[in-house]
């Protein structure tokens, strides 16, 4: 489901409801791939002292399940969420994370952007003379289905990664971004594509489109009415820019 800028609450709520179905068997693995407003998630790891959010930011704050720390999403990011039933894909949790770091990685180079893992840590960085993390992971699984993903810096003020917060419980790191690597402005609908390619090469999948309907927005699309049993309501803020769903290769 390629979507435009989702509330963080509205989108954990829709991958909550996609993992019951891609549990069941009801549908295939399935990838969201948008832009969160303004959020600081907290992992189930996040520790005292890490928010020093200033008084006046506009910003949410949520508690997670996923794993890590804390971090921020926002415009300018593109955040991915893979739905996937991993009894299909190793069943191995650290491959799962490798895995995801890999499609980072192939996206990046993708636009012309080296990037690299870092020993002992999670995320993709950018080498220099301080390493500069570009993409961040977090994940939680149940029952071997996964939720949460990943978070890649496009095009946004990363400021809010070392003012608001100690942004992965990590203290002097350095953020980056795509269109500070390349010295140009980038949007997340130029990544979306790579993103999408790197997640078939490494996963083992194949896109199938689903068509939006004409100015839906997130909730009534038919596939969420269908997973919960209710009449959708009104179109929310969140508005589709097109929809996608994957199956694994057999």
């Amino acid at each position: 489901m390629n979507l435009g800028r989702v509330p963080y609450r509205e989108a954990w709520e829709l991958q909550r409801s996609l993992a019951a179905a891609v549990s069941q068997g009801a549908i295939p693995d399935t990838v969201l791939l948008l832009e969160h407003l303004p959020v600081i998630t907290l992992g189930r790891r996040t520790e005292d002292g890490e928010l020093h959010v200033p008084d006046g930011a506009e910003v949410e704050i949520v508690e997670t399940d996923r794993g890590g720390k804390s971090t921020y999403h926002g415009p300018g990011q593109l955040v991915c969420y893979p739905i996937l039933d991993l009894t299909r894909h190793g069943q191995d949790v650290k491959r799962y994370c490798r895995d995801l770091e890999e499609a980072l990685i192939r996206t990046l180079a993708a636009v012309g952007v080296e990037a690299k893992r870092i020993e002992g840590l999670t995320g993709i960085w950018v080498e220099g003379p301080i390493p500069s993390k570009i993409g961040s992971i977090g994940v939680h699984i149940s029952k071997w289905v996964t939720t949460h993903g990943y978070a890649l810096n496009v095009d946004l003020d990363t400021a809010p990664f070392t003012h608001w917060i100690t942004a992965c419980g990590l203290a002097d790191t350095s953020f980056t971004t795509i269109a500070a690597e390349l010295r140009r402005p980038v949007s997340v609908d130029d990544l979306r594509p790579h993103a999408a390619a790197a997640l078939e090469d490494v996963f083992g999948l194949v896109f199938e489109n689903l068509p939006a309907e004409d100015g839906a927005g997130l909730w009534p699309q038919p596939i969420h009415e269908r997973l919960t049993g209710k009449p959708t309501g009104a179109p929310s803020a969140a508005q589709t820019q097109g929809v996608e769903q994957v199956s694994a290769i057999p």
